[in-house]
């Protein structure tokens, strides 16, 4: 079962999802990422810490943000990706595409 979290730090809007993001879960996150862009936040970041495997269903979510984050004139940046989810991002070459950052304060300077 997927939780999203969802936070507002220095002048950021950040949103924490903890769990697998697959096809069942995808929609939940896609609902946070939703209501925090509301608001449209000059940055979005999305903390990965807590996410141990994402599908296609989670990526292509994630895409979508970007693309409402880049059309409301704010940015979105992933941070804190496990390892397993980064290959993800790198064999579809979206390492290119997105915003990845180590640190959760990288993300937010």
């Amino acid at each position: 079962m997927l939780e999203v979290h969802t936070e507002h730090v220095s002048g950021a809007t950040v949103v924490r999802p903890e769990g697998e993001i697959d096809l069942g879960s995808a929609p939940e996150l896609r609902n946070s990422l939703r209501d925090a862009q509301q608001a449209k936040p000059d940055k979005l970041v999305v903390d990965l810490t807590e996410v141990p495997y994402m599908d296609s269903s989670g990526v292509a979510t994630l895409v979508e943000a970007m693309q409402m984050s880049r059309k409301n004139g704010g940015a979105l940046v992933l941070c804190c990706m496990q390892d397993r989810v980064r290959s993800i991002f790198e064999i579809a070459r979206l390492d290119m595409v997105f915003q990845i950052v180590q640190t959760r304060d990288e993300a937010l300077t």
